[in-house]
């Protein structure tokens, strides 16, 4: 390669040490290396200077690479926060599937619109929560929630009027400050003052399960 560069004898010298140079460092040298170099480094001038320039021009495409992986990491986290343990399918599953529930519907003669699933992760609100429990089960003979699944009121769980099935939320006691992290797999509560409701095993561990309403925050756990 160095036979082949025209140039001065004192030019071709400096450009043999900078090669010996550049594998001693365990550069691997290309005859797109030598041209840039030759590039950057125009007749009469010192190779030996252009070095760094070259080393620094080969850095920029893995600084590049690893900028943009560290991008997609971020695009791609739209994992929710840990949910301690909770079962069923999870939203970006259902979603996946084609399995979110969010059709409009009708309630006693009034129509209710559910948020679309892009909606729900920008998704915050004051107001009044209650809970349910096994008088439910009772009451409907069973009855499965609104996403099909088997009530427990012994488990954390949520209905919710507007929110798409399943979605996991934060529920914050705005009075004691407790939370707690749960999904929504059913509708409700149809009463106007109350924006969601808990089983009664989440209510307890909110802390309003004697009380029997109390005023929380819900927050998508995604935003």
């Amino acid at each position: 390669m160095i036979a082949n560069i025209q140039g001065s004898q004192e030019n071709s010298d400096e450009l043999a040490i900078f090669l010996k140079r550049a594998v001693a460092l365990n550069h691997r040298i290309s005859l797109k290396s030598v041209w840039l170099v030759m590039m950057i480094c125009p007749d009469k001038t010192d190779y030996l200077r252009c070095q760094k320039p070259m080393i620094m021009q080969k850095r920029i495409p893995v600084l590049f690479l690893v900028m943009l992986l560290a991008l997609g990491a971020c695009s791609t986290s739209r994992e929710p926060l840990k949910s301690g343990g909770i079962k069923g399918i999870s939203p970006e599953e259902a979603y996946r599937l084609g399995k979110i529930k969010n059709n409009p519907y009708i309630i006693e003669g009034r129509l209710y619109v559910p948020m679309s699933f892009d909606q729900a992760y920008s998704y915050e609100e004051t107001g009044i929560a209650s809970w349910y429990g096994k008088e439910t089960l009772d009451q409907h003979n069973g009855q499965p929630t609104a996403y099909g699944e088997t009530f427990n009121p012994d488990l954390p769980s949520a209905a919710h009027k507007y929110l798409p099935l399943p979605m996991i939320v934060r529920v914050t006691n705005l009075e004691t400050h407790a939370s707690i992290i749960v999904r929504v797999n059913d509708r409700g509560p149809f009463v106007d003052n109350r924006v969601i409701d808990l089983s009664a095993e989440a209510a307890k561990r909110l802390g309003f399960y004697e009380k029997g309403t109390a005023r929380v925050k819900i927050e998508s756990v995604y935003r």
